[in-house]
Parts: C-alpha cells; structure tokens; sequence
C-alpha cells in the first residue's frame, strides 16, 4: 500500500464532525471578529457624534462622519420674515428723525439693509461650509475677544448718552457686551456638555458643585463685571439670566441657581445704588404719574401715548404722529411703540406671531441636535432673542424700568443687527446635521 493511500485512510478514519469543525474555524474566528467590531462600531454610534468627529479635517474619523443635510427652511423663513419687517419699520419709523438730523429720510433705512446685506454675506459661509466642531473651537475664540474687547472699552472706549460702552472704527462702532452675549452662550454650552456627568452627579463638593456651579459662575462672571464697570444695567441683566438658563438645561441643580440669581440681585441693586442714573431710572418707574411729563418721564408717557393711539387696526404704515419728536430716536429702543402706534394691536400681535414661531422653531431646531453641545448653544440663542424681545416691551410698556434694550431685528444699531443675523447663522448650521431622534 503506498504511502498516500495510508495518509488518506487515516484521514478517513476521523469522525465526520471534527473535520467540518476544522475546516469551519477560520470562518468561525472571521465571523466572530466581525462580530465584535459590528458591536464596537454600534457602541460608537450610541456616543456622542461630535466628540469623537475629528476637530480638524487632516485627522483621521475615528466614526462615521455626520451627514450634512439642508437647514431649518421654517426657522431661516421666519427670521427672514423678521428681517425685512424689521427694514420696512426702521424706515417708517425713522424717517422724520433722520430728515431733521442727517437730511436723508432713507438714511436708517440704508444703514439697516447695509449692515444686514453684510450680515448675511459673512453669515452665509459658516451656514454653508461650518461643522459643529468648528462652533466649539468658536466659542472659545468668541469668548476671549470679548474679554479683549471689554477691557478696550474701559480705555479708549467711545461713550454716547453718558455711558462707555462702544469702539469707534470710524466707519463703524462695536458694543463688545452684544459680542459676550453670545460668548457666554457658545462657552457655557461647551463646558456642560464637557462636564455632562461631573455636573449632574450627586456629591455635594465633588463634580456637582464645583463643575455644576462654580466653574460655571466664574465664565459668567468676568464677563458680568467688565460689563457692570460699564455700568451698563440690562447689559447684566441679559447676560447673567442667560447664563443661568444655559446652567439650568446644562443639569445644574436649581437650588444653586437660585443662589446665583440672588447674586445676580444684590449685584444689580448695588450698581444701581452707586449710579444716580440708574436711581433716577428706578424712581421715574415707581413714581411715573409723580415724575415730570415735560422732563424725565417724557420719553416713557410719549411712548405709551403711541401704543394707546394706535388702536385696534393702527393709524397707518408712515401715519404716526408721535414720531415727529414727541418719542425721541424712534428707531431705536422705544420702536416697538411705533410699530402699535401705526398697525395697531394687529401690528403688535403679528410681530409678537413671528418671534413666536421663531423661537418655537429654535426649541425644536435643539430637540434635534446632534448633541448636548449643539442643543445648549441653539437654546441659549433661542432664549437670548426671546429674553430680549420680553424685555423690549417690558420696557416701553413701563413694566420694568428704562434700562435701554434693544428689539431684535427691529431697533436701530450696526453691531446688535449684524450679531442677531449671525447668531441665526450658528442656529441654521447646526439645524444642517439635525437628528430625527428624541
């Protein structure tokens, strides 16, 4: 018998099953491999889908990059919506000042469609090209140039009405507390959802306190005092309330919340008890049918003569009358008087409509971002807008104190315009890589 034929008998002689088993191994080991990196590949998808996107594009995706879809069309046609309202009662409620002071009745109109057609050109790219990523290594940039810019304003910084808060360029003027408005926003967002699990964690001076209120306390801070050196009030009204609105939806506890709203309190009661302005602000607001009509309430009554006048259906787009001197610089705060004043309670409900829809789009935008990071700095936008907005009417409403707020979209001022439009930008580059999921 030779010697193959020996070999393949003792082949034969092997049970049937151990010989698949050999013959299987190396597709059971292929299989199982598979296996686990099919298992590792799903893990990484149920993690948070920006960490671990490459911060710049020469790095290696450690996962499936995020797929980058078409913006929110709703929350981009209502803020356009805004927009070219905003435009068209500029120029209503504008052009007798302006053909008194600058001979030009089109003079803030020009301004406004300037500075938004330059809003939207510099806003467009980062709509287009932007990956989330890109907006955490913004906030940071944001954050320390307002820092910059602040300190600036206390040196060489342009005052206007008695107060220091501009940088004259010449061709244009920058109010820095309009820039860390957003700042503190976008680096707020970026350190709770860092810190996600320290801040929501349970140890009383481990990650809850320190990460959850602390740290946080401290972003918001430096900014808060800068802006309060400049003794600007709603300034630090605007910037502590949003700070905590993002500390809230970051998990911070609301026991410590409330502990910094109270100091936030008692810092804006001692600012107004150093500043005679601010006093007189405070009192003409208690004591509005004591204060004189002619001198240091003029500006509240005539408003509120404006809203009263305007009635259910308004005088009429161009028909106020108060705008011929009566409500001083009525394209800036006191607008919103204007508006009811000519388009009447219907005016006035379809704007308040539209910041509405706005703000219900931005929640939802949120609801389905990407990650805690995209959400926190879509809602703290969100509230920013609908906080000014509240504010705005609070104010020329004599509900709260004159203390100089702007409506977005809608008042007067280069550097709060272009910023709103902006901030939009952020919000529609983030609604670009939206989830379908919670």
């Amino acid at each position: 018998m030779k010697e193959s034929d020996i070999q393949n008998e003792q082949k034969s002689d092997l049970p049937e099953s151990p010989r698949k088993s050999f013959s299987l191994a190396p597709k059971a080991i292929k299989g199982k491999i598979e296996g686990a990196l099919e298992r590792r590949k799903e893990k990484l998808a149920n993690e948070d889908p920006i960490f671990i996107e490459p911060i710049t594009p020469e790095e290696p995706p450690k996962a499936e990059p995020l797929v980058k879809g078409n913006v929110d069309v709703w929350f981009l046609l209502w803020a356009m919506v805004l927009i070219c309202f905003g435009a068209i009662m500029s120029y209503s409620a504008s052009a007798v000042y302006a053909e008194q002071k600058y001979d030009d009745s089109t003079y803030f109109l020009l301004r406004y469609v300037l500075f938004a057609v330059a809003a939207i050109a510099v806003t467009l790219p980062f709509v287009m090209l932007a990956r989330p990523w890109f907006w955490r290594v913004f906030s940071v940039v944001a954050y320390a140039g307002a820092i910059v810019m602040l300190l600036l304003v206390l040196v060489i910084g342009a005052a206007r009405g008695g107060a220091q808060r501009w940088i004259d360029l010449g061709f244009v003027t920058i109010q820095p507390s309009e820039i860390a408005k957003t700042a503190v926003v976008m680096l707020l967002a970026l350190y709770m959802s860092k810190y996600e699990k320290e801040i929501t964690s349970k140890h009383l001076f481990g990650g809850s306190f320190r990460k959850g209120v602390l740290v946080p306390m401290c972003i918001i801070g430096a900014i808060c005092v800068l802006v309060a050196l400049e003794r600007h009030i709603s300034g630090l009204m605007i910037i502590g309330m949003i700070g905590v609105c993002v500390m809230f939806l970051g998990g911070t506890r609301v026991k410590w919340l409330a502990m910094f709203l109270g100091l936030i309190a008692v810092a804006g009661v001692l600012l107004i008890l150093v500043s005679d302005y601010a006093q007189e602000r405070v009192d003409i607001w208690i004591n509005i049918d004591k204060a004189d009509p002619l001198g240091s309430a003029w500006q509240t009554l005539q408003g509120l003569y404006a809203i009263g006048s305007g009635g259910f259906f308004g005088l009429g787009l161009g028909s106020s009358r108060q705008k011929f001197g009566y409500v001083s610089q009525p394209q800036n705060d006191f607008i919103f008087t204007i508006i009811c004043e000519e388009l009447g309670f219907i005016g006035a409900f379809t704007l308040l409509l539209l910041f509405g829809l706005l703000i219900w789009r931005g929640i939802k935008i949120g609801q389905r971002a990407p990650d805690k990071f995209c959400a926190l700095t879509v809602w703290g936008l969100t509230f920013k807008i609908a906080l000014q907005v509240a504010m705005n009417i609070a104010v020329v409403t004599n509900t709260m104190p004159n203390t100089g707020i702007s409506l977005p979209f809608f008042s007067s001022g280069g550097t709060s315009l272009m910023l709103q439009i902006f901030e939009i930008g952020i919000i529609l580059s983030i609604s670009r890589f939206s989830t379908s999921k919670k």
